[in-house]
């Protein structure tokens, strides 16, 4: 039998598949691979009586990497009964070779992840080789999805429906140890080599044992672990269990939802029932536009980001091995922790000792928690600690490779610093700013190898957030460029690649959201209205708390650098409505922000903030019509529309950067799959007609013009 995908070998009674699918590192569900599925399982039907055995086994580096997820980005809404029709072909195959009346042995060389996983759980007897690397689980609902090749099924029914939940809604993945304490895996190999004869041992073993060729599920005796839910225990967590749920996603992300409801209404029916229900709850997620988003964004576009798509490809690898930090604030301190974590020796250096000592206490505090939890040995928080260097002195700074300068937004401030720690690099080291607002070019002036010179944006905090955006100034070459990226990777952070501009691409981006929501308190509208319907298109926190955190007193520097900016090329700055509104609360009402005591919040001791009353006797006015949908649109297509500009503009290079960017730097939903795959979504004409309807009620911040709408459509991904 010739077949494109996996191979199909009989001898002495054992049927060996092998997964193989050729012109491709990894196997997939594949169209191919469902066909050759149905013929293999075929043919292991028509050879049931002389079989003893069947051993499921990979020729790649992994076991299984699971669905073809380009068919999934090209299916429409009206291809529900062919996808449909496709799941349940693949199931009837998987159910044909367990259900032959042999034992089926699983060989897990490797990783099994979705589609994957579900593939290993067609073996009755399961082996996995031991590598700290290999991952097995359903990842699905991270991407829009469900399992839906009898991976909610199975693993309800192996598990039971409360102890299943974290594998099957949350996506929790696990390796081979946690498998086999789970009963998901029955043996561990230390190689590959020893897979196959402890498979063909347990066949060998297992002759004349009836159970050893049927599931658990699959016996007369069998019942759920925990109880279904007709359990009165089971039923009153499974009653409170929808709300919580909604509780966390806003109603903007239909898999979990789905995964929940066909757990637990597969548990209430036979196998094959519970199945067929699977089958349709996945068929009805593949074909939505969710689902696209996510997969769009977080399996092509991060893959993009990690495989270096955005990093120049001629310059070698690096990491660097010491590296300065200019400034032991929130920013420094939590660069500093970063770095130590990953075995970078870090100098931390401040205007005095004690400051920098302050700062390294951060990773202290960090790490303690973890010692205290069990969760980090006193002597790894100690060898972490040792990694940090406090320093008032410039000196300590000599033989860095890269030195970060992640002092206050000042130009003046950041040259002087500049200046005074670049002699200290080591011979082809790099010189980075971690400026959040100002453009690499400028300060790079200050610079003596201007080339050398690159932006490192960080969020705060720095321990949590994952993005880091790299600024490529005017004379930036492609090897620092590199480097840096190079370094971001090494901290096991997300980097995007962007040009320079004021603001850049995150800082640019989210400006316009809390300022959007800013101008709307402006216009009347309540304060609770704009912060909760933020809340409800699926943005984070409400603009005004962002406000509130970030510093209205930064936000009104960031207005008045950019003023005396403009005026030094002989222009005028106009701010918009939002910024006016924010600068009236710092210089007029005194509300600078949370750090200073309040801003649109009060922040009363030991109490959830509240929303500062006068805002409603200020702002609010009584007459103002509003129309929730146009606030959730002003809210995201504001920031979609800056994503395109900076597109056209050149900021952004790449749809995969803008994507990341705005999800993991500045909030924008995951239900969409970011900023610009929000407009690929729902196509860039609808969006265009949806913004120029905008823009007529709420101004220039919505316009998109000719050349925006013709760049979109050229770096529109096909699949």
């Amino acid at each position: 039998m010739i077949l494109k995908t996996l191979r199909y070998e009989l001898a002495d009674g054992i049927a060996t598949i092998t997964f193989d699918e050729q012109g491709s590192p990894v196997n997939t569900m594949c169209l191919q691979w469902q066909a050759d599925l149905t013929q293999a399982a075929e043919q292991v039907a028509k050879d049931k009586a002389s079989l003893k055995g069947v051993i499921l086994a990979s020729a790649k580096s992994t076991f299984f990497a699971g669905a073809d997820l380009k068919g999934v980005m090209r299916s429409q809404a009206s291809d529900g009964p062919r996808v449909f029709a496709e799941i349940e072909g693949i199931k009837k195959a998987f159910r044909t070779i367990e259900t032959l009346g042999v034992p089926v042995v699983s060989c897990l060389n490797g990783t099994a992840l979705g589609g994957g996983w579900e593939v290993a759980l067609i073996g009755h007897h399961r082996i996995a080789t031991a590598n700290p690397k290999t991952q097995f689980g359903l990842p699905e609902v991270t991407l829009g999805l469900i399992p839906g090749g009898g991976g909610i099924t199975k693993m309800t029914r192996q598990l039971g429906l409360l102890a299943a939940q974290p594998y099957v809604l949350e996506s929790k993945l696990f390796g081979p140890e946690e498998a086999q304490k789970l009963g998901l895996v029955h043996e561990i190999v230390a190689s590959d080599d020893e897979l196959r004869p402890r498979a063909l041992a347990h066949i060998a073993a297992a002759q004349g044992q009836p159970e050893a060729a049927q599931h658990l599920w699959d016996r007369k005796d069998y019942k759920m672990p925990g109880g279904t839910p007709s359990n009165p225990k089971i039923a009153g967590m499974l009653s409170v269990a929808p709300a919580v749920l909604k509780q966390k996603t806003r109603g903007l992300y239909p898999a979990p939802e789905a995964a929940l409801a066909a757990m637990v209404e597969g548990a209430m029916v036979d196998f094959d029932t519970a199945m067929r229900i699977e089958s349709r709850y996945l068929a009805g997620l593949m074909t939505s536009q969710v689902a696209r988003n996510m997969i769009n964004t977080f399996f092509f576009n991060m893959n993009s980001i990690k495989g270096g798509q955005s990093r120049p490809k001629a310059a070698p690898r690096y990491k660097p091995q010491k590296v300065g930090i200019l400034g032991a604030g929130m920013m420094g301190s939590g660069i500093a922790y970063s770095q130590a974590s990953r075995g970078i020796a870090t100098v931390l250096k401040d205007v005095s000792v004690e400051a920098a000592e302050k700062g390294k206490a951060y990773s202290h505090k960090l790490t303690q928690k973890r010692v205290d939890k069990g969760r980090m040995a006193a002597d790894k928080q100690a060898a972490l600690l040792s990694l940090i260097q406090p320093t008032a002195s410039a000196a300590d700074l000599k033989g860095c490779d890269l030195i970060i300068e992640a002092v206050f937004e000042n130009r003046e401030l950041k040259a002087r610093v500049t200046q005074e720690a670049e002699p200290m690099l080591a011979e082809g080291g790099f010189f980075a700013s971690n400026t959040s607002t100002l453009p690499i070019s400028g300060l790079a002036t200050a610079s003596a190898k201007p080339e050398k010179f690159v932006g490192i944006h960080f969020f705060s905090p720095v321990d949590k957030m994952q993005l880091v955006e790299i600024i490529r100034g005017a004379q930036t070459d492609d090897e620092t460029i590199a480097r840096a990226y190079d370094y971001v990777q090494a901290l096991g952070k997300l980097p995007i690649v962007v040009n320079d501009s004021r603001g850049f691409y995150t800082s640019r981006t989210f400006g316009t959201f809390v300022m959007e929501g800013a101008a709307m308190l402006g216009e009347g509208i309540p304060a609770p209205v704009i912060e909760n319907l933020a809340m409800q298109v699926g943005m984070p926190v409400g603009p005004l708390a962002v406000l509130d955190e970030t510093a209205l007193s930064l936000s009104v520097h960031v207005l008045d650098q950019t003023r005396e900016d403009f005026a030094k090329e002989g222009k005028t700055h106009t701010a918009t409505p939002g910024e006016l509104l924010v600068e009236r609360m710092v210089k007029e009402l005194k509300r600078p922000g949370r750090a200073a005591g309040g801003g649109f919040y009060d922040y009363p001791a030991g109490q959830k903030k509240v929303l500062w009353p006068e805002l409603k006797t200020r702002f609010e006015k009584a007459d103002v019509a509003y129309n929730q949908q146009d606030i959730k649109d002003r809210l995201l297509y504001r920031q979609a529309v800056e994503t395109a500009r900076c597109l056209q503009e050149g900021v952004l290079t790449s749809v995969h950067d803008g994507n990341i960017g705005s999800i993991f730097g500045i909030g924008f939903p995951a239900w969409t799959g970011g900023a610009l795959q929000f407009i690929y979504g729902q196509g860039v004409d609808a969006f265009a007609k949806r913004c120029a309807e905008l823009a007529a009620k709420y101004g220039a911040g919505f316009v998109l013009t000719a050349e925006v709408i013709d760049s979109l459509k050229q770096h529109q991904p096909v699949y």
